[in-house]
């Protein structure tokens, strides 16, 4: 981001917080034609909507009022931590047979029986 966004920026918006992953939320200063004010966020890295937390998430699209928590919102036991969209990546969710991990899938068990129509 260049110097004249960055001064832009400070100069019509104020940041509300950071997120766990380094994007900042900004609301604008002024609400304009009636509507709210602005909400947007500056990513940190790649520019990927999957990376903003659920927490964040209700905030920018006016869910909620307030923004989170410093420390986030109480998590269940249940709750598994947020993590944008791996697809592309090495760490993508590849299943035994997939190409990438070999091309070969164990052999069926037995227990599966083809549909043929009119059975």
């Amino acid at each position: 981001m260049n110097f004249v966004s960055k001064l832009s920026i400070r100069m019509t918006s104020r940041s509300v917080g950071e997120d766990m992953f380094g994007n900042r939320y900004y609301e604008a200063r002024k609400a304009r034609n009636g509507k709210p004010a602005k909400r947007f966020v500056i990513f940190n890295g790649t520019v990927e909507a999957s990376k903003v937390p659920a927490d964040w998430h209700g905030w920018l699209h006016y869910t909620e009022d307030t923004p989170p928590p410093t420390s986030g919102y109480a998590q269940h036991a249940w709750q598994k931590p947020h993590l944008p969209n791996l697809t592309g990546t090495q760490h993508a969710y590849r299943p035994s047979g997939h190409v990438l991990k070999g091309g070969k899938r164990p052999k069926a068990t037995g227990d599966y029986e083809a549909w043929t129509p009119g059975d």
